[in-house]
């Protein structure tokens, strides 16, 4: 039976984020404002008693802030003894009198701190907690929380084995509509548990060598179509989400999408061998009793009392298990191996489209497929480097935490640029008689199947018509567990001409980066190898290009990310070549062309592997 596991993750947020400007309007920043600390402190007892009532248990994320208030620290202990509820402790919540008297700094985000100050803060908060409790917390917290930073908690509190540990796809897009002002970039992480690596937060533990000591949750479970083309904090779990994301109803106060995201991560388990997680995790300031995005303070109450409930009727009828952090730590250990992936195949719940999107996630990569596109491959990133990315500072990326993408539609183009260039996308081009068709222009639907470690996408065939010729064409993709490679079969399934021939084009433009910015390419190496023969390119923006017949591989060595990408063809008499970018178009090119006739399946491979 498919098991379906809920954290719910609640935090007395003594000086809750945006709160103090709004109860404290026209006056001076005051958070030790006595009115600010009340409300905060009701409105925590009030999503507590969200769950309580029915029958869910929750962890209490303590803050630095609550554990010198004497009521909020009574409170997590009485809920601990009535109801089971995990006590833990939060890096989130740091701001208060205390802390900005002792650092001298409005910095709140402990990963942004110089690695001195992280430890010097870990230390301050871990003591004060067990200076109020007597023992030390199993599980914390962050939006993000940096491998460093991570294993140094572990190595002086081995008592945390589980951690809030990034917000899914919170970049470029969430710091544009927050009128760029939110100075936090971690894209390109797992959307769902995984066991960070000791050399990245984001790139999953390959096997025990590179396991940080914890398991890791997602900050808030989002809507992962939604979510990756707009905004994500518009459109997840947490009830308040789904209300600034507008989603509702203005008149009934009814919000169907909050209960249909729920579900269709329900829904995951069919994907990913029994097993499917959701998580909400709420501070007191969502539920300001002035209210918050255009919703008044009566619909934030119903909207997270309804929340509870669906959660809560769920459980009633055996559909939910509701685990506390260190619970669901102990349970992912037990149910999970270290190179099984996580699978999504997502489909839009929003907007009533046919739109899908595969994620795929393990050790060695991450990658999207967009079904829109004719299963192209539109993000990419490559876990097997485990780059190692400091974060805070006096480090090279004081706020940029992302996992760099080699493939990114979003923040470079996709195969829908304005201009002359070209976007980061993986696809393939059929030609014939001088004629031309991108499959990224034919949208399929797509079905998931699983053969021993191999998860297997296979799309329904498209028509793709040119003057003189019609055919059907059949994409399948194969995700092969612990290989770090995706293979890709194209098979015609029948032509208006059986004896026409077809080009058949596959290639892979990339290039590397964080955000929308390009980033210099020079000292990227391209190759194309046949037998002990090689040609090669250093990157200069030069737009060159080489073609070499029967080539065994094609590969580009990306050093500025550690990363060496490739790309091989089962076809006998197929053409590798690569092509250099130029400065409009900083990309890389990597592909084979082959002809294909009917019922003939072409069948390539993308690799990536750890450059040094």
């Amino acid at each position: 039976m498919d098991q379906f596991i809920v954290n719910i993750i609640h935090r007395p947020e003594m000086v809750p984020e945006y709160a103090e400007k709004v109860t404290g309007q026209g006056k001076t920043e005051d958070i030790g404002r006595k009115a600010l600390l009340t409300e905060s402190l009701d409105i925590f007892r009030t999503q507590q008693e969200c769950a309580h009532k029915n029958g869910l248990k929750t962890t209490i994320q303590m803050t630095y802030a609550s554990l010198f208030n004497d009521e909020a620290v009574a409170i997590a202990k009485e809920h601990h003894e009535t109801y089971g509820d995990e006590i833990s402790l939060t890096l989130l919540g740091l701001p208060c009198k205390e802390f900005r008297e002792k650092y001298q700094t409005k910095d709140f985000c402990i990963w942004m701190f110089s690695m001195e100050d992280k430890k010097a803060i870990v230390n301050d908060v871990f003591e004060k907690f067990y200076d109020r409790f007597g023992f030390y917390p199993e599980s914390t917290g962050s939006y993000y929380m940096d491998a460093e930073l991570i294993h140094y908690i572990k190595e002086t509190y081995p008592s945390v084995k589980c951690a809030v540990a990034t917000c899914w796809e919170e970049g470029p897009k969430a710091y544009h509509t927050c009128n760029n002002s939110w100075y936090t970039f971690m894209d390109g992480g797992p959307w769902a548990p995984w066991i960070p690596s000791k050399q990245n937060t984001h790139a999953p533990a390959a096997n025990e060598a590179e396991d940080s000591g914890i398991v890791a949750i997602p900050h808030l479970s989002r809507d992962l179509i939604a979510c990756y083309d707009g905004n994500g904090s518009n459109f997840g779990t947490h009830p308040q989400n789904v209300l600034r994301g507008m989603i509702y109803d203005s008149k009934t106060w009814e919000y169907p999408y909050l209960y249909n995201l729920i579900d269709q991560y329900r829904h995951l388990a069919k994907f990913n061998n029994g097993y499917a997680y959701n998580m909400m995790f709420v501070g007191p300031g969502w539920m300001n009793r002035m209210g918050r995005w255009e919703a008044p303070y009566e619909l934030l109450l119903k909207s997270y009392e309804d929340g509870c409930a669906y959660y809560g009727k769920l459980k009633k009828e055996g559909k939910l298990t509701d685990m506390t952090m260190a619970e669901f730590a102990d349970y992912y250990r037990n149910k999970k191996t270290y190179t099984e992936p996580e699978c999504a195949l997502w489909r839009d719940i929003l907007y009533g489209s046919k739109k899908q999107l595969f994620w795929y996630c393990d050790p060695f990569l991450r990658a999207c497929v967009n079904m829109d596109q004719g299963g192209a491959i539109v993000d990419l990133r490559p876990y097997v480097a485990k780059l190692e990315w400091k974060t805070g500072i006096g480090t090279d990326h004081i706020q940029d935490a992302s996992y760099p993408f080699l493939i990114q539609e979003k923040y470079r183009a996709g195969y829908f640029t304005h201009y002359a260039g070209e976007g980061t996308v993986r696809s393939a081009r059929i030609t014939y008689h001088g004629e031309e068709a991108d499959l990224c222009l034919s949208p399929s639907h797509a079905v998931f199947s699983q053969e021993g470690n191999t998860r297997i996408l296979t799309l329904d065939p498209v028509d793709i018509e040119f003057t003189d010729l019609k055919l059907k064409l059949r994409t399948r993709i194969f995700f092969e567990e612990g290989t770090s490679a995706i293979r890709i079969e194209r098979s015609i399934m029948e032509m208006s001409d059986p004896l026409a021939v077809v080009g058949l084009d596959e290639y892979m433009v990339a290039c590397y980066g964080t955000t929308e910015y390009t980033e210099d390419m020079s000292g990227i190496m391209l190759f194309a190898t046949k037998g002990g023969d090689t040609v090669s390119v250093s990157y200069e923006y030069k737009c060159r290009e080489k073609h070499l017949p029967g080539a065994d591989c094609v590969s580009a060595l990306v050093p500025q990310i550690g990363t060496k990408v490739s790309m091989r063809c089962d076809h006998h008499s197929a053409t590798g070549y690569f092509i250099e970018g130029y400065a409009f178009s900083p990309m890389f090119t990597l592909g084979y062309t082959a002809q294909i006739r009917d019922k003939e399946v072409i069948t390539t491979w993308l690799s990536l592997e750890k450059a040094d």
